[in-house]
């Protein structure tokens, strides 16, 4: 490589960082004078790169918007971490890991080298979980929702529940929010008087959006909202059972699918989890590792007594099985 290529690529990594870089600056980083910069940064610019210059305090040469997506230069750790990223990505999206794969070959064909070790070990050792919970979202949806967040549009469109029950809704949305599988939207529903969730993939048809609304305060942290909505208010059956200790102490002990944490005073924190059936919310509970007390429904005790019966019942036939061999 010619020392002017080698020059380019180093202000180009210079650039991308994302922080402004004063001639001065840069003339001291690549050992050039002023002139040589400024040649080097019409250089780039012919190539595709849009970089702005701007004095004064703060200024100087930024990268910026252009029309078209020119090359990125990447260093090894960034370069690893975007072709895992590449095969893993899907994330609910329609064709979105097809397109992955497609950008994955285009780098995987230049890739140095010395990153093909790297990578081929964490390749060998990913497995990849099927979380299709439903049907992948169209990109074009997304941006739709996403832009009528952003500039306050009320939205209508017709969606379809759990149960398969369908409605015409009118809605003012709030936030996008992505659980790791699935898309939910968080909006104002303007019939019902109240904040709703929304699976995106049960949206039917295109989105029509309306006239612009007011801003409108939402009550509470919206991320909590849509953890209680998808692990305990999406399901018909319900518990609540008290935890010894502070409800931090639980933070890595009880994942947010499983249900909602809150505080009840410095020495004790309430868990609400739920599940499609009574016997499921009982199998949940019986899954945490820790002493609790159930506080309602008063009728899921049973329910747990007779889980409890279950339990014993096997594990005292697993001791006589033992005695026998």
């Amino acid at each position: 490589m010619n020392h002017t290529a080698a020059r380019l690529l180093r202000l180009l990594g210079l650039l991308q960082s994302g922080r402004p870089w004063s001639g001065a600056a840069l003339s001291a980083r690549l050992e050039v004078d002023a002139r040589t910069v400024r040649r080097d940064v019409e250089r780039l610019r012919g190539l595709g790169y849009a970089i702005h210059a701007s004095s004064g305090p703060g200024g100087g040469y930024r990268f910026g918007a252009g029309h078209a997506l020119p090359p990125l230069l990447l260093d090894d750790d960034e370069a690893v971490a975007v072709m895992v990223a590449l095969r893993t990505a899907g994330g609910g999206l329609a064709r979105v890991e097809e397109t992955a794969l497609a950008v994955w070959r285009k780098l995987d064909q230049i890739l140095p080298t010395r990153l093909r070790a790297r990578l081929d070990a964490l390749q060998s050792v990913i497995v990849p979980l099927d979380r299709s919970h439903g049907r992948p979202v169209e990109p074009g949806r997304l941006t739709v929702l996403a832009s009528a967040c952003r500039d306050r549009r009320r939205l209508r469109f017709d969606y379809r529940d759990r149960e398969g029950r369908g409605t015409a809704r009118t809605v003012e949305p709030l936030r996008l929010v992505h659980t790791g599988w699935q898309w939910y939207l968080v909006a104002w529903d303007v019939d019902r008087a109240d904040w709703r969730l929304f699976r995106v993939d049960r949206v039917q048809g295109a989105p029509r959006v309306g006239a612009g609304f007011p801003a409108r305060a939402f009550p509470g942290d919206v991320a909590a909202y849509v953890q209680r909505g998808v692990s305990v208010n999406v399901w018909p059956h319900r518990a609540r059972v008290e935890l010894p200790g502070p409800a931090d102490a639980y933070a890595d002990r009880v994942p947010g699918w499983l249900g909602v944490l809150e505080a009840i005073d410095g020495d004790r924190c309430a868990l609400t989890v739920g599940g499609p059936t009574p016997a499921a919310v009982v199998g949940a509970l019986a899954g945490l590792d820790v002493d609790f007390r159930l506080i309602e429904p008063a009728a899921l005790a049973g329910e747990l007594a007779a889980a409890a019966e279950r339990l014993r019942r096997a594990a005292e036939g697993a001791g006589r099985a033992d005695q026998a061999g």
